[in-house]
Parts: structure tokens; sequence; C-alpha cells
């Protein structure tokens, strides 16, 4: 995570929020007196909180879990290639 200061923060706002949103990566910002604060797009905030969703949802992660497992043992559903296509079309 990149960091500047306030004051630097301040005199070139656009520019870092601009950067902070097209690079997808959040920006610390310092101050001397208070708390250090984070720029980050509103569109990487969303995931984010989605992943932060998934990761304390206990019966989602045992869904995912159990996914994986039969993922790799070439077990489960496995979608014709017209349902492929329709969903490749979407």
């Amino acid at each position: 995570m990149r960091e500047i200061t306030v004051s630097r923060f301040k005199a070139n706002l656009k520019n870092y929020t601009d950067q902070a949103i097209s690079d997808h990566e959040p920006l610390r910002i310092i101050q001397k007196q208070g708390q250090d604060f984070v720029v980050i797009g509103a569109e990487d905030w969303e995931q984010l909180q989605e992943t932060v969703y998934v990761l304390q949802n206990a019966n989602l992660m045992r869904q995912i879990k159990q996914s994986a497992v039969s993922h790799h043992k070439g077990e489960g559903y496995c979608p014709t290639q017209e349902q492929l296509d329709e969903i490749n079309s979407l």
C-alpha cells in the first residue's frame, strides 16, 4: 500500500483519488495528529465487503469446501455444452 502525507493528498486530491481507483491500490493517508485513513475505490470496497461476507458465512464456506473437494475428485455437476454456451452468452 502506498503512503503519503495528508498535506500532499490535499494538494493533489483528484490525482490521488483517480490513481487509487484506476490502479485498484489503496492509498494510506498519514496524519501528524489523529489516525491515518485509507482511500479506496468504491468498486474495490464493495468487492472487499463481499469477500468478508463470504468468509464470515460458515455455511457458505462449507459449501465452497465441499465443492472444491468434489471438483478435485472429478465428481459433481457437469454442465452440458449447451448449458455452458448459454452461461457464457450472459
